[in-house]
């Protein structure tokens, strides 16, 4: 069951929530506020999955709560609906360019498609994932979203991947803005320019009159020879590299001249593919220039983020080899782990290997006040905070809602490991059968 934050106090919002919310009762419902210092205690204690932001609620300070949202992204991953006015308004909510913003609409585009919103983010529920809360995935991460000629789905996907590759330590906070422009710029090529066959002069002309492309877009989609066009997004995650493809079903064009062309900051448009070509090493086309594929470097066993609160703490550097905690010590320090990969062992025998991912080292002897349960490795150089229990305990008592984080991941983690046990015991009752 995922849990969706209403924070609104507009009834047309509010009834579409509820309304949708009873269609797919068996997977979502909703706490509706509508006071923004409550809204800002519920993000923090309940870290919901899914938020619906109303910036047509006069009485809530919807900048705030954004604001304090990302104070720490580490803990409040995305997953905001910003629901406007107007598009006005949209185009204001735009320029804040918050990476925590999953879709933005107006209240009328809200009503009719939040019931398709709410099934793509069912559909596609991993990426949503807080850091540390995804399931283990071994080997590669294949797949394909395919749409139709809508931005709104372009921008839903576009989060997905980006928002995912940051959550699962594969990109840097600046990969992840350099990717989200890299996306943005091929995506509305392949719609208007691929799939819609607008031309550079019909764009430029329908901006000069000081239209919106929205409406443009909407306009052509509804053609009959358009209509039914759409756009694939193919997507390879590997250990050391994400590969990705998007491919529209329009006639192609010449990528070979396109590529040639400057990025000229004075157009209105036409930008798309020399600032793209400066954010990714290579843009491969098929020779039709339908498709365009690019490959990024995965960050190698490093956390793309360090949670806000623990800047304060001790950082420490640990050569190749070098002994993090005994098996028996007494000490019962907490370890966040900022970069490199750990071996543990208990009875001197290999039990697992630590990296970014885990998030922390020694939770067991923290938690449970007791002797370390195992000696832990370095492999290579590493880094970690060092975070002492009694100072950590103090930054939970100011920031419970760590506390809460904290529990959660382990419940995970159990969830997971029991889950192992389960597989395993079928695996040998098969075997003996």
């Amino acid at each position: 069951m995922k849990k969706i934050l209403t924070a609104s106090s507009n009834e047309n919002v509010i009834a579409t929530v509820k309304n949708v919310c009873n269609i797919y009762s068996s997977f979502f419902n909703t706490d509706i506020i509508s006071e923004t210092d409550e809204i800002i205690r519920y993000i923090d204690y309940e870290l919901p999955e899914i938020k619906v932001l109303d910036f047509t609620s006069k009485d809530i300070d919807c900048k705030k709560i954004l604001d304090e949202i990302n104070k720490d992204t580490w803990l409040h991953y995305g997953g905001v609906i910003a629901v406007c006015e107007n598009r006005k308004q949209v185009n204001e909510v735009e320029e804040f360019k918050d990476s925590s913003i999953l879709t933005i609409q107006t209240v009328d585009d809200f009503v009719s498609h939040f019931i398709r919103i709410l099934r793509i983010l069912w559909q596609n529920q991993k990426f949503l994932f807080n850091r540390g809360m995804w399931e283990e995935l071994s080997g590669e991460e294949c797949g394909t979203f395919v749409f139709g000629n809508d931005a709104m789905d372009m921008q839903f996907y576009t989060k997905f991947l980006v928002n995912y590759l940051y959550s699962t330590n594969r990109i840097s906070n600046d990969d992840r803005f350099n990717l989200e422009l890299t996306f943005n710029e091929l995506l509305t090529n392949a719609l208007e320019h691929g799939n819609l066959e607008i031309s550079n002069e019909e764009k430029t002309a329908w901006l000069m009159e000081g239209n919106d492309m929205i409406d443009l877009i909407r306009q052509r989609s509804k053609e009959p020879g358009y209509k039914d066009r759409k756009i694939r997004i193919s997507y390879m995650i590997q250990k050391n590299t994400s590969k990705f493809a998007i491919k529209d079903d329009g006639k192609g064009f010449d990528w070979r001249k396109a590529q040639e062309k400057k990025a000229d900051e004075n157009e209105l448009h036409g930008r798309g593919i020399a600032v793209s070509r400066t954010l990714v090493k290579d843009l491969i086309y098929n020779d039709k220039g339908n498709e365009v594929a690019f490959i990024i470097n995965n960050l190698q066993n490093q956390s793309s983020a360090v949670p806000g609160v623990m800047h304060t703490f001790e950082t420490l550097q640990y050569q190749d080899r070098q002994v993090v905690v005994k098996e028996g010590d007494q000490s019962n320090d907490l370890f966040f782990i900022v970069s490199g990969s750990f071996a543990v062992y208990a009875g001197n025998k290999l039990t697992t290997v630590l990296s970014p991912n885990d998030l922390f080292i020694g939770e067991m002897a923290f938690l449970l006040n007791d002797r370390r349960t195992a000696t832990v490795i370095c492999i290579g150089e590493c880094r970690l905070i060092k975070i002492p229990k009694k100072d950590f305990l103090l930054l939970i008592r100011k920031n419970p809602h760590y506390g809460i984080f904290l529990s959660k991941m382990l419940a995970q983690r159990l969830v997971r490991q029991t889950r192992q046990s389960v597989d395993l015991k079928k695996a040998l009752e098969t075997a003996e059968a």
